[in-house]
């Protein structure tokens, strides 16, 4: 049997209500497995962990996460816990994602049976892509760095090949194991990029279009950001796997997950060459903790992306069908909010349930 040790960083706000509520859908899907073991170590880390502290995440934890497994964390983050310099405080993209160089941040848009989208006339079998994003470079690399005066600030963007080269292999290995666009079925990467204004994203574009030699059964398509904002509206089934730059990316995923039902149903991985971490793409909505309403759905989807890393597929793919059971059989009504009218809880119990069961 198989013993993997998991970081759990709980976060804040609703972080402790959906970490809490995908640990119950693990450990039921642990039980039918029996394969493998989970094993947690939980530490503190956000902005309450700032708060108390004066850092958001510790040395001792920062070490754990190097030695685990895998990472699965919570939203992180308070509006009012913030930095000297205005920032906020609880954020850890730019602590484990460069600390860990965790490159390739992967964000899964999938329209599940019976969800509601903002799109008329959209089915589910049409939106299923993945955005995936370079999460080291960019605009984000200058995060706390940037050139501050009394007249104005400025923030670089970077740009590397070897950074680059990375990214786009991964989006074009991925791409190899996905069955293709909705619409055609073809297996396709899409470069999106400003290309035709920014000389650091036509080095991205270059890098893209050579990588892509080596990958002749994949389909390249190269499209300027601002066009893609409006295709991936109106022509979603198009698209099967998104490369891009770091903030980028940060934004066209906030975009899809709109076209898919909202932020709640959108899990992310974080992987780099020896770590991996998941999460979800959505904040610590402070306003809802302890209340039973989080919808734990994207935090859910997180864990089934961690046991996939693990090579843990069948367990994976058990979460994956239960949550897809759920939607399609209606047990899941998401408000005006973004919230399950029945509660954190009793969208946790269907899953578990139907990961019991094998549906």
């Amino acid at each position: 049997m198989k013993n993997y040790t998991i970081v759990v960083l709980k976060g804040d706000g609703i972080g402790p209500d959906i970490i809490d509520a995908t640990l119950r859908v693990l450990e039921a899907v642990r039980k039918r497995e029996d394969r493998f073991q989970l094993n947690y170590q939980f530490y503190p880390a956000g902005a309450e962990c700032y708060r108390q502290t004066g850092t958001n995440l510790s040395q001792e934890a920062f070490a754990a996460c190097q030695q685990a497994d895998a990472i699965l964390k919570g939203p992180m983050g308070l509006p009012d816990v913030r930095k000297p310099d205005g920032t906020e405080a609880g954020l850890l993209g730019g602590v484990l994602r460069k600390g860990l160089d965790l490159y390739a941040n992967v964000r899964p848009i999938r329209l599940f049976p019976e969800i509601a989208t903002a799109l008329a006339g959209k089915l589910a079998e049409d939106i299923d892509y993945v955005i995936v994003r370079e999460n080291t470079e960019g605009i984000y690399f200058s995060r706390g760095q940037g050139e501050v005066t009394p007249e104005g600030v400025k923030d670089t963007i970077v740009t590397t090949r070897v950074g680059t080269e990375r990214i786009v292999r991964f989006a074009f290995e991925l791409a190899r194991s996905r069955t293709g666009a909705p619409q055609d079925g073809i297996k396709r990467v899409t470069c999106l990029d400003k290309s035709n204004v920014l000389r650091s994203f036509a080095l991205f574009r270059q890098v893209f279009l050579e990588i892509g030699e080596q990958y002749p059964d994949i389909e390249k398509q190269c499209v300027y950001a601002d066009a893609a904002a409006q295709a991936l509206v109106l022509w979603p089934e198009r698209f099967s796997v998104i490369v891009c730059e770091n903030f980028l990316g940060d934004i066209f995923s906030d975009l899809g997950a709109a076209t898919a039902g909202g932020l709640g149903f959108c899990g992310a991985a974080n992987i780099g060459a020896r770590h991996a971490m998941f999460e979800t793409t959505h904040g610590s909505a402070p306003s809802l903790a302890g209340q039973n309403k989080a919808n734990p759905i994207a935090q859910i989807l997180a864990g089934a992306m961690m046991l996939n890393h693990l090579d843990e597929v069948e367990a994976s793919a058990c979460i994956m069908t239960a949550v897809e059971t759920v939607c399609r059989e209606k047990r899941v009504w998401i408000d005006a909010d973004g919230c399950p009218i029945e509660g954190t809880q009793w969208v946790t119990d269907a899953i578990v349930e139907c990961v019991a069961d094998g549906k």
